[in-house]
């Protein structure tokens, strides 16, 4: 377990994140990001950057270990991947909250909720406006509202038939949208 100190710089494992430890709470570690948010996560959620940890990394190899490494060239590999017809662009759009505003600090279930419909619905219009046929929407497992008030929203629709995204990509919780579009 890292020992996190006040000070720290820290990179969050799961994301493109880092970021200044500010402050400590128990197992909740407080930061202040390079683009001057400030995000809490848990301490396992969080990997030390600091200078010390980079050379204790360069400092396992040798010199000509790592010049070795350098002049050897590398074999590549090339596999051309055949895609089929169904593989066509799919429109991911994630739901989640922490995805869409920077911050959720002051704000009701309500306005969240609002927030998550209003970006479906603009996502929707623009892949109806530019003909696309597929896209799907990422809203987690959670209580099921989301998921309930956005089949509401495509259930308005006539060209749009929507369904439970694939377990295999997505989980549980993702709904794939079909747009039937017009051939004229």
């Amino acid at each position: 377990m890292n020992n996190f100190e006040i000070g720290d710089r820290v990179s969050v494992l799961d994301d493109a994140i880092d970021g200044e430890i500010i402050k400590i709470a128990g197992n909740d570690i407080i930061i202040k990001t390079s683009e001057d948010f400030v995000m809490t996560f848990q301490s396992e959620e969080l990997v030390k950057v600091n200078n010390d940890s980079l050379k204790n990394l360069f400092s396992s190899k040798s010199l000509s270990q790592v010049l070795s490494e350098k002049t050897e060239p590398k074999k590549r590999s090339f596999v051309k991947e055949k895609k089929s017809k169904k593989e066509e662009f799919v429109l991911e759009v994630d739901l989640h909250i922490e995805k869409l505003v920077p911050q959720t600090r002051g704000m009701s279930n309500y306005d969240i909720l609002n927030i998550q419909m209003d970006t479906a619905k603009g996502q929707l219009e623009f892949a109806i406006r530019n003909r696309m046929q597929k896209l799907v929407f990422i809203h987690g497992v959670g209580e099921g509202v989301l998921k309930s008030e956005l089949e509401f929203l495509l259930s308005r629709y006539d060209q749009i038939s929507f369904q439970e995204a694939s377990f295999q990509k997505y989980g549980f919780g993702a709904t794939a949208v079909h747009i039937k579009q017009n051939t004229n």
